[in-house]
Parts: C-alpha cells; sequence; structure tokens
C-alpha cells in the first residue's frame, strides 16, 4: 500500500496521478516489465551523499548514478550510495527500494536527469514494491523543481566498464 504521505502530498498539492498496482517490482527495469512500459519511463530515486548531505537523483531506469558526474552537478567532490539504514532515517514510511521522487515531501533536494525531461509523462516508485504512481513529467518537475544534470551511465555501458576495470 502506497503510505498517506505520498498521495496526499500530491493531492494537496493539485497534481494529478494514475495508481498502478503491479506484481512485486524490486528494481526499476522489472517494474517497467511489470507495467509493459518501456524503462526510459520508470523514473528511479536514488538516495545519495555528497559531502555529508543528501541528494534524491532521479534517473531512467536503465542509467545507474555515476557518482563523481553526481557530486559534480551538485558542486561537490565526494559522493557515494546511501545505506540501508539511512534510508530508512530518510523515508520511513517507505520500503527499501522504492523511495518515491517527492524530496520535498522527505526534506531532501531533487536532482533530475535531463533525459526524463524528453518524456511526457513518468512511473515512479510510490513507497511500496506493490504499487506505482504515473504523472505529468512537467507536473513532477513544477512540484520538485529539481536541479537538472547529466549523471547517468546506461547500466550496460556500467557494468562493461566495471568488467574491463577488474581485468
Amino acid at each position: 500500500m502506497i503510505p498517506p504521505s505520498i498521495t496526499d502530498y500530491l493531492e494537496r498539492r493539485g497534481v494529478p496521478f494514475v495508481r498502478h498496482v503491479h506484481p512485486i517490482a524490486v528494481d526499476g527495469q522489472h517494474l517497467a516489465a511489470a507495467l509493459r512500459i518501456s524503462g526510459w519511463r520508470v523514473a528511479k530515486s536514488v538516495l545519495i551523499d555528497v559531502d555529508g548531505r543528501f541528494y534524491l537523483f532521479v534517473l531512467p531506469a536503465p542509467e545507474q548514478v555515476s557518482l563523481e558526474r553526481a557530486a559534480e552537478v551538485v558542486g561537490g567532490s565526494h559522493a557515494r550510495l546511501a545505506e540501508e539504514e539511512e534510508l530508512f532515517e530518510v523515508f520511513p514510511d517507505c520500503e527499501v527500494g522504492a523511495e518515491p521522487p517527492f524530496g520535498s515531501l522527505y526534506s531532501v533536494e531533487v536532482v533530475m536527469a535531463e533525459r526524463l525531461l524528453s518524456e511526457p509523462r513518468i512511473v515512479v516508485r510510490a513507497g511500496t514494491h506493490e504499487e506505482s504512481l504515473e504523472l505529468d513529467t512537467r507536473d513532477f518537475f513544477n512540484l520538485e523543481e529539481p536541479e537538472v544534470g547529466d549523471f547517468g551511465v546506461r547500466s550496460d555501458v556500467a557494468h562493461a566498464i566495471a568488467q574491463e576495470l577488474s581485468t
């Protein structure tokens, strides 16, 4: 079930959304498959600590966050993925791995991948692995007023680079 704080947040701000119930989907690509949509329409959220401050990076499901580029986008020097305990602290009403991109609701600044702006509508996590929300990309942008940047790397490219570095 979607935490009421999330739907209340959107309703109070007049943001229309469509609720999708689906089989458990633990990552963005599985969510896309469950909904039979392109992974490029699924906006996943990644909580990253940059120089001791959390940011919520929102990017298409087929991409991974480049920590180096993420730090650069927000003017920092060192970035790391948040640990599971930190996810519980920042998103206390959400399942780990199902964090929504609504940083304003959780007092976290949002940084959005420029690539998502080309999608008229996006699907986002809603605090649970069994439901998601679909909304107009422009509504999301107006709601969160995110910084926009280029910090994503396609997952297949990131995997190939990691394999090359390990040899």
